[in-house]
């Protein structure tokens, strides 16, 4: 078996006249925890999307796990769970029935599905609701129950799409412990896309950074600090991307034009 829990060659994603991912190619070894990380737009879903066998790739292709995400799609599906960045919910459904459906998806064994639920519940502090309609849970719980179902057929490859989305401080400091122990003392690999440094420095053994929908550098995330020359990941992402800090953004204050000189109509023109 290759060293390699993803291995991607010249992806490529068109939607009509637009790229969302050009000529991505990136070896991710098993056991790491990968994080792509750009802005909103910048081609992260489309990648994961892709990876999962979800959608098919305009040019290039890619192995997950050793299966072809071309023509080995369902192989590709059993062995990855993802959590997407909107996951879908049957409202109608409890939080128990809906993670049943899921593992029956799977072919799991019923006394399999019941464990894990049983395990994952707890993990995410769901128990005494698993019995109640999923259209009375919080955005926050919604996303617990969701993170349950990509885990619930113990996956060798995890892709999160902005896993801490819709969380409260204390339910995202849980879902990084247990992303860090799934990676740790699981042995698993994962994929996280994400548009926050903090998340991406301290979950991540690897960052590639990405925007419109190409791959820009890749590193640890003390390799890319290094390398731009940077005081932190937040400092070297922004010399990346080209963007510019809060106090270049007020250097106006300085540089301007005197506000009190200016007459009415003038002050208008700058609000």
């Amino acid at each position: 078996m290759t060293e390699f829990a993803i291995i991607t060659k010249d992806l490529t994603k068109k939607f009509g006249d637009i790229t969302a991912v050009t000529d991505l190619n990136i070896d991710i070894t098993y056991g790491t925890t990968y994080g792509l990380l750009g802005p909103n737009g910048a081609g992260k879903t489309t990648t994961v999307r892709m990876l999962n066998a979800i959608i098919s790739p305009s040019n290039g292709t890619a192995l997950v796990g050793g299966y072809n995400i071309l023509n080995q799609a369902n192989d590709v599906k059993t062995i990855c769970g993802f959590l997407p960045e909107s996951p879908g919910l049957y409202s109608k459904l409890t939080a128990k029935e809906f993670l049943e459906f899921i593992g029956e998806l799977y072919y799991l064994p019923k006394d399999t599905i019941s464990a894990r639920i049983d395990e994952l519940l707890d993990i995410f502090n769901l128990e005494g609701r698993e019995n109640d309609l999923l259209e009375g849970y919080s955005r926050g719980m919604k996303q617990k129950v969701c993170l349950c179902a990509a885990l619930i057929q113990d996956p060798k490859i995890i892709f999160l799409d902005e896993p801490t989305s819709n969380l409260d401080p204390a339910a995202a400091r849980m879902v990084k412990d247990l992303i860090s122990d799934l990676a740790k003392k699981a042995d698993k690999t994962i994929f996280i896309c994400t548009h926050l440094l903090d998340a991406a420095e301290e979950l991540c053994d690897i960052i590639g950074i990405i925007d419109k929908g190409t791959l820009k550098l890749q590193g640890s995330p003390k390799e890319i600090v290094r390398s731009q020359d940077a005081r932190d990941l937040e400092d070297a992402y922004l010399k990346i991307m080209g963007a510019t800090r809060i106090e270049d953004l007020l250097s106006w204050r300085e540089n301007g034009p005197n506000v009190d000189n200016l007459n009415k109509k003038e002050k208008k023109k700058l609000k």
